[in-house]
């Protein structure tokens, strides 16, 4: 997955769109991510089979995942 800062993007929109054709451009703002650049024919796959993004991210009942959650002891300093 490409990457490019929002003044880059903001530079070369040619650059970017190239880019997604290739696949996923994540484009940052400040550092941090803050959009997605797909082509029109990647967007479409993602929504070709009416499913919705919970359905998609959703697993199996029968699938057994193993996962041990990490204790953080948090306190509030004093004043």
């Amino acid at each position: 997955m490409a990457t490019m800062t929002a003044r880059e993007f903001n530079r070369d929109v040619s650059a970017a769109k190239r880019a997604a054709d290739q696949g996923a451009v994540v484009i940052t703002d400040r550092g941090e991510p803050a959009y997605v650049l797909l082509s029109i024919r990647d967007y479409r796959r993602l929504g070709e089979s009416g499913t919705s993004l919970v359905e998609r991210l959703s697993m199996d009942e029968d699938i057994d995942v193993e996962f041990e959650p990490v204790r953080l002891d948090l306190s509030v300093p004093e004043l």
